[in-house]
């Protein structure tokens, strides 16, 4: 079998896939863990050369994409921004230029999105966004692969988000439309989602079936819910807002097992990480039975994996 190359180039968040390359990037991602834990080798990119751009401290985002190109049999260059001539005014512009001329596929992680959006602007060469201030795709598409391995599909599940309505809730929302999910968020007045990708999972949602509700009130968000997901609501870059972010959050905001029990009985529970243990999550909650965010974490390695070979047109064999 052949695996065509996605029909554009940059995923910068999930508007950048059609919901046939969402479901097909979980399907090559299933089958890679599958083979990984078979102890089957793919070594497809051999000869790729993966660049890091990160301004961003990253534990997953950063050890997944480095790890899955060792496995796959490619190279990995790590680029802190203190490191290279960023840190001395050279223009993004020009950064992207240059390492287009050495890399085969780039990953950022920059605070602002509009940076992003330069950088794969100006590069020549896939550019995936490992996480801005608006959008976290790469986490979406591992949560959407968990999901389907827990509950077996994805159409018609009732999905519940509390917290802060931030980026990787803004790829969420996308996700959610294009899969057909239904999607009920909960969070304070002035912490929503973007206007904008509102507007887009609307639209994608009248195709799809999905129904997207947004309330600030957590237990209308989790009745009857499938899956439960929730981030820290301070942010990287938000920690100057602390105190007034666990004013506005804190109880309301917070999951707990009270809160968890107004789900299904079979809700799995979601978090991307790092948590903050006693503020938007409960330990008996990230610890529980329900939780499958040590899943959820491991599955960001199979689906970048799948990301790549996809970006890259790697083919593979039947």
């Amino acid at each position: 079998m052949k695996i065509s190359t996605l029909s554009k180039k940059d995923v910068l968040s999930l508007m950048d896939l059609t919901t046939e390359e969402i479901l097909s990037i979980i399907e090559l991602a299933t089958r890679l863990k599958q083979e990984a834990k078979n102890g089957k080798s793919n070594v497809l990119l051999k000869g790729i050369v993966l660049g890091l751009i990160f301004q961003k401290p990253s534990t997953r985002t950063r050890v997944s994409f480095e790890t899955g190109m060792y496995q796959l049999g490619g190279s990995v260059i790590s680029l802190n921004t203190n490191d290279i001539q960023l840190s001395r005014g050279e223009s993004l512009e020009d950064t992207a230029r240059s390492l287009s001329l050495y890399l085969n596929c780039l990953v950022t992680r920059l605070y602002q999105h509009e940076e992003t959006e330069l950088i794969a602007k100006y590069a020549s060469i896939p550019v995936i966004n490992g996480l801005s201030n608006l959008f976290h795709p790469c986490q979406i598409l591992a949560d959407l692969m968990t999901i389907q391995e827990r509950k077996g599909k994805l159409k018609g599940l009732n999905v519940s988000w509390i917290g802060d309505g931030n980026n990787v809730c803004n790829d969420l929302i996308l996700g959610s439309a294009k899969a057909g999910m239904n999607l009920t968020i909960a969070c304070p007045p002035g912490y929503r989602p973007s206007k904008e990708v509102l507007a887009i999972a609307n639209l994608e949602g009248s195709k799809s079936g999905s129904k997207l509700v947004v309330t600030d009130e957590p237990p209308v968000a989790i009745a009857n819910a499938d899956v439960v997901v929730t981030d820290t609501f301070i942010s990287i870059g938000n920690d100057e807002e602390r105190l007034i972010r666990e004013r506005v959050f804190l109880p309301k905001y917070q999951i707990n097992q009270q809160l968890m029990n107004l789900a299904r009985k079979d809700a799995i529970f979601m978090h991307c990480l790092p948590a903050k243990r006693g503020q938007e999550v409960t330990s008996d909650v990230l610890d529980g039975k329900a939780s499958v965010v040590w899943d959820e974490a491991e599955n960001r390695l199979h689906s970048q994996k799948a990301l790549l070979l996809l970006l890259t047109g790697a083919k593979r064999g039947a």
